[in-house]
């Protein structure tokens, strides 16, 4: 049962620490994802993949936005990646994904297209595509869709069934705060958790970015909304994940594990920046806490491959220590 939650009962809850959360781990394992009305089955379900005092270290596959779903697939396979977080542009159509240089008019004209797309969408080619990866071995561990205030009820249900399409109880988006009581409505139509993501942009108040904004966001919500919290983004906005982590570990769904340095610095390799990931992965390991850490590899590195490698290893390193 999903009861919705005050806005003053979240205030007490959400601020009472400040920051974000991580999780990875020293053996690479598929971990499933439990809504709470299946999470009796699904244990029964799972059998010997949870594996308790672990961390389910997984790959954000925008890790590897410079390949294409195959090409990613081959990639996860030869670095024994066994989870993911399916990135939405590894399902929709390249043509009409966001560019940075877009102009106002290419980017009306490829969300027109992309609405087309979402709306005309033959579910049957997500579940082609979701074998495809299950076949590799991987599991999806949750999918990455975009939804803010002008994505139309048409596309929040389509990237809902999409979800569900790909085996996962779990979507992780970057809204605003005022659209999640919109996205709440398809959350319990589809009994799907959704992790609101976040970034550094408190200059934008719509924005996820603050404690505060996630309280916002969950407020008078059901319980399917969550967090999917970006350690790096965090710690970036001066915030410390490590604590948060540890006051609201129910409520994250996910993580995503990357570096960066404070004061809205800039993204580094693991260990050279000022997030806490050693100690937030240690703190998930030794609580038995079953959030999955997705790897998010964005910083200036040599190619993809090597980098997301280096990811991994670090990861390992901290846990086994």
């Amino acid at each position: 049962m999903h009861e919705k939650i005050t806005r003053r009962q979240w205030g007490k809850i959400a601020l009472k620490g400040t920051s974000a959360f991580v999780g990875l781990s020293a053996l690479l394992y598929s971990q499933p994802s439990f809504s709470k009305s299946e999470e009796g089955h699904n244990k029964k379900q799972a059998g010997s993949n949870y594996l308790p005092g672990k961390v389910s270290i997984g790959i954000q596959t925008y890790s590897f936005r410079d390949r294409n779903l195959d090409e990613t697939i081959k990639a996860m396979k030869e670095l024994g990646i066994k989870s993911c977080e399916l990135w939405e542009g590894h399902v929709e159509p390249s043509e009409f994904q966001w560019k940075p240089n877009s102009t106002p008019e290419q980017t009306k004209a490829k969300q027109a297209g992309l609405e087309k797309w979402r709306a005309e969408l033959n579910i049957g080619d997500i579940k082609k595509l979701r074998d495809k990866i299950e076949q590799a071995g991987i599991t999806i561990q949750a999918y990455n869709g975009t939804i803010k205030d002008n994505t139309s009820d048409v596309s929040i249900d389509t990237i809902f069934r999409i979800t569900r399409a790909l085996g996962t109880d779990l979507l992780t988006t970057s809204p605003t705060v005022s659209v999640m009581r919109r996205v709440d409505v398809y959350a319990q139509k589809y009994k799907v958790r959704v992790g609101m993501h976040n970034h550094d942009h408190f200059e934008k108040p719509n924005e996820i970015a603050s404690p505060e904004s996630f309280v916002n966001g969950m407020a008078d919500n059901s319980d399917y909304i969550g967090i999917n919290l970006d350690i790096g983004h965090f710690t970036a906005a001066n915030q410390d994940p490590l604590s948060y982590i540890r006051e609201h570990h129910q409520k994250i769904y996910c993580i995503h594990l990357k570096d960066r340095k404070r004061n809205h610095g800039i993204r580094t390799p693991f260990g050279q920046g000022d997030t806490p990931i050693a100690e937030i992965l240690r703190l998930i390991r030794d609580n038995n806490w079953p959030i999955p850490a997705n790897i998010e590899y964005e910083y200036n590195g040599t190619d993809t491959f090597t980098e997301v490698k280096n990811c991994l290893d670090y990861c390992k390193k901290v846990l086994v220590s």
